[in-house]
């Protein structure tokens, strides 16, 4: 029995102990909240939850989850007091107590047996290692993206997931997002007629090998700076790092391509039936990279050129039409027999409440959830692959299966990082 089952096997017994007791003691009121009634959750039955990471859209997720009556949070986990400090405020004044514990160290936080799952919204060089290491740790996962920085860590923590037995939700919320929810189906069920190209918006890929100007370190209590580094090579302090500074730089980061694509190349994969697959070819076209699937159909990722629906745009053309969509709810459809499927929908494409909400279904559910850990990782590794290619400035072929570029020694090196000592999978 896993760490997460015996929680919740502990808290049952528990209850029935409680409620056993009650037959033979003296009368007293037990608030409905504590029983489940009122629409509140009984605490034998709520998801206990810890979070490492709780910077900008970690604070966010965490403030959706605190929305959740079935979920608990009893612990905060970051490399910084102030952020640490500035969530378990938000906890405690949610639950009106002073129960949350702050820790700067994870292992700390993921030996309780009294959490079941964890929410992850480090910077990205963390996500891949601190997912498979909270999987090892019984816990379920809901963890932001980038999933990772390579196609050998997208490997990694797919396998690992499985090998564990996690529930796991990549941060790609626009899959739970009705308005491309909505452009999905109009691809799939052949409205578009035949599908021939997919687009993924996605940002300028380069990023750079240079480093900021060192300052001086500050104290380990106040910001943990090798931990900070994690398996990444190690790198002179600068407190625009800590403050969300490190994107665009190579050793943290994976380039524009994987920061939206890994949220637009998802929506392609999905669109063109391909979650279990990658495209074949990849060929670089200024800042954009073009590549092509086995079946056939065209993915485009692109950061120009689009009709202005909003951030995390896709559109998806078939040989009868095309739909378009971003982050505006906003859809443009064509030609004029699309448009009774025409909607202008609320939801916000960067809002994770729905996708929050799936992935806490599944946690009790033991179900699989929509952007689970080998679908994402899919996604992730093709846009790895085009990166890889934009690198190189040439064409490459790409074998999905084995996850390589067949007989390229130059690219197959570009398909990992060396993970800092003493950390490894």
């Amino acid at each position: 029995m896993s760490n997460n089952q015996s929680a919740h096997s502990r808290r049952r017994f528990l209850k029935s102990a409680v409620a056993a007791s009650a037959v033979f003691a003296t009368p007293h009121i037990i608030p409905s909240s504590a029983l489940g009634k009122d629409g509140a959750v009984a605490p034998s039955e709520r998801i206990v939850m810890g979070a490492i990471g709780v910077g900008g859209r970690g604070s966010y997720d965490l403030g959706i989850f605190l929305q959740r009556p079935e979920v608990q949070f009893v612990g905060i986990c970051d490399t910084q007091a102030d952020r640490r400090n500035k969530a378990k405020k938000t906890v405690d004044e949610k639950y009106a107590s002073q129960d949350c514990k702050t820790y700067s160290d994870m292992f700390e936080i993921l030996a309780r047996d009294d959490v079941d799952a964890m929410l992850i919204a480090t910077g990205d060089r963390w996500h891949t290692l601190a997912s498979i290491i909270a999987a090892k740790a019984g816990k379920d996962i809901y963890c932001e993206k980038p999933l990772s920085l390579t196609i050998a860590e997208s490997r990694a923590l797919a396998d690992a997931i499985e090998r564990y037995g996690r529930v796991y939700q990549a941060g790609t919320q626009r899959r739970n997002i009705r308005n491309f929810m909505l452009a999905i189906e109009l691809a799939q069920s052949g409205k578009l007629g035949k599908l021939h190209t997919v687009h993924a918006n996605t940002l300028a890929p380069a990023t750079t090998h240079d480093c900021l100007p060192a300052e001086p370190e500050p104290v380990k209590d106040v910001v943990d700076w090798d931990r900070w580094l994690g398996p990444t090579p190690w790198r002179p302090y600068n407190s625009l790092y800590v403050q969300g500074r490190w994107r665009g730089y190579f050793d943290f980061h994976g380039g524009g391509i994987l920061e939206w694509g890994s949220h637009t190349i998802d929506l392609c994969q999905w669109a063109n039936s391909a979650d279990d697959t990658t495209p074949v070819h990849f060929e670089p076209r200024g800042n954009s990279v073009v590549a092509r699937y086995a079946n056939g159909v065209k993915l485009v990722m692109r950061d120009t050129g689009w009709l202005g629906m909003g951030t995390c745009s896709v559109r998806f053309e078939g040989d009868e039409g095309f739909v378009e969509t971003g982050d505006s709810g906003k859809m443009q459809l064509g030609p004029g027999k699309l448009r009774q499927e025409h909607r202008v929908f609320t939801d916000v494409g960067t809002d994770p409440t729905s996708h929050i909400r799936e992935f806490l279904r599944c946690v009790k559910s033991r179900g699989v959830t929509a952007a689970n850990a080998n679908v994402a990782a899919q996604s992730h590794v093709a846009a790895h692959a085009a990166y890889v290619a934009w690198q190189l400035g040439r064409p490459l072929a790409f074998d999905p299966v084995k996850e390589e570029f067949p007989g390229d020694e130059e690219a197959n090196r570009m398909r990992s990082r060396a993970w800092r000592e003493p950390w490894r999978v």
